[in-house]
């Protein structure tokens, strides 16, 4: 009985060890398409309520096949964005223009996601910053961040 257990004891480790030398074959596509933005995140800063809340998010294909950006998505309702359907060859640049509500006082940090057939096949942009309300009173303005607290 011990025999036949020290038997199989060595069957399963030669077993595992010629596993374990098993290599799988895995190669990466050197030609796959690169998407590289100028920037990843977009600044507003403080601007008025009602102000222009459009930004361009610019990018470049830096790979070899052509790029196509699949779908292009907001965090929130906040944000619209408009994105080219087109494929991109390579070193073409391309812009996703973003629009903010400016109407909604107060700070705010939100993400675009970019989804597309680059080596990187999901990327997140961000767009921050603060839309404060005018009160003029006497020919002298006063801006004023509203606090939800």
């Amino acid at each position: 009985m011990k025999t036949k257990l020290l038997l199989l004891a060595i069957i399963l480790l030669i077993g595992i060890s010629s596993q374990s030398q098993i290599s799988v074959g895995f190669t990466v596509n050197p030609n796959v398409p690169k998407i590289k933005f100028e920037t990843e995140t977009i600044d507003y800063g403080t601007i008025e309520k009602g102000s222009n809340g459009i930004r361009e998010f610019k990018f470049t294909n830096v790979g070899k096949d052509p790029l196509l950006l699949s779908n292009v998505q907001s965090s929130c309702g906040c944000v619209a964005v408009d994105w080219p359907k087109e494929p991109f060859k390579s070193g073409a640049s391309g812009i996703i223009k973003v629009k903010y509500d400016t109407n909604r006082i107060g700070p705010f940090t939100k993400t675009v996601t970019v989804t597309s057939n680059a080596e990187e096949p999901s990327k997140i942009l961000k767009i921050k910053g603060v839309v404060v309300e005018v009160i003029k009173a006497d020919s002298t303005s006063i801006k004023i961040p509203r606090s939800d607290n």
